[in-house]
């Protein structure tokens, strides 16, 4: 755990050298004021709650998560930098799970930058807190589940703009998985019960739930789970690339 802790702080700390830090979180704020203030109406709404933010929180996330993930090791690939981090006294798990860390405290910290929302909506009524504080879990454990993807994504190629591409349309797959056109699709050759599983899958469906602040066990133990089976697949993947 030492040596993941040192990965999670020089990773971290890469991302406020630079100014992707700074525009990703100006953009993301942005967006989310936009889509809570204006197409959410939140005002309009006369309703002292932060459903319009949590409604289009998926959707930001779709975009902007692998817009982060997509350098994780795509840029290490890429710039010959991976074979200087294996070189050092770490694990490959311990630099798999020291980055991810970092990437998630990363989206973790622009999650918490939207407080002036709720706020606001405390100002404005009487909101139910526990209900916002379970929806801000959701919504930091669907933002793993988008980053542990992200990362497979980005293991995959040396690409940056290819991982960013692979993570959106795997992600987009596993928010849509819920959606009609989806189960009709395979519900035409599959059976019912895996058709339901496939349903299962959704992340809409399971946030949706915690956003309504209903914080079920089953929910998070399924982000968790899909957490790590993407890390698992993403030391894999870096290992059976070893070579090129």
């Amino acid at each position: 755990m030492h040596n993941v802790g040192i990965i999670v702080r020089r990773e971290l700390a890469s991302y406020f050298v630079t100014p992707l830090a700074y525009v990703f979180i100006v953009i993301f704020l942005v967006l989310a004021g936009a889509f809570t203030f204006y197409l959410g109406s939140f005002y309009e709404r006369n309703q002292a709650d932060l459903a319009p933010l949590f409604n289009f929180l998926p959707w930001l996330f779709l975009f902007l998560i692998p817009a982060v993930s997509m350098r994780l090791w795509a840029e290490e690939r890429g710039s010959g930098s991976i074979e200087l981090l294996m070189s050092l006294p770490v694990t490959l798990w311990q630099a798999v799970v020291g980055k991810f860390l970092a990437a998630w405290a990363f989206a973790g910290i622009a999650l918490a930058l939207t407080f002036p929302i709720w706020i606001t909506a405390a100002y404005l009524g009487d909101p139910d807190n526990g209900a916002i504080l379970a929806a801000y879990i959701g919504a930091l454990l669907m933002a793993g589940g988008f980053l542990a993807i992200g990362t497979c994504m980005s293991a995959v190629t040396r690409n940056q703009v290819i991982a960013f591409i692979l993570a959106a349309v795997v992600c987009f797959l596993f928010l849509l998985s819920a959606f009609p056109m989806v189960l009709d699709f395979f519900a035409s050759f599959l059976p019912r019960a895996i058709v339901d599983a496939i349903a299962g899958f959704s992340f809409l469906t399971r946030f949706d739930a915690i956003s309504k602040g209903v914080l079920d066990v089953r929910d998070v133990l399924y982000f968790l789970l899909l957490m790590l089976f993407w890390l698992i697949a993403t030391a894999i993947v870096l290992d059976m690339k070893k070579a090129d």
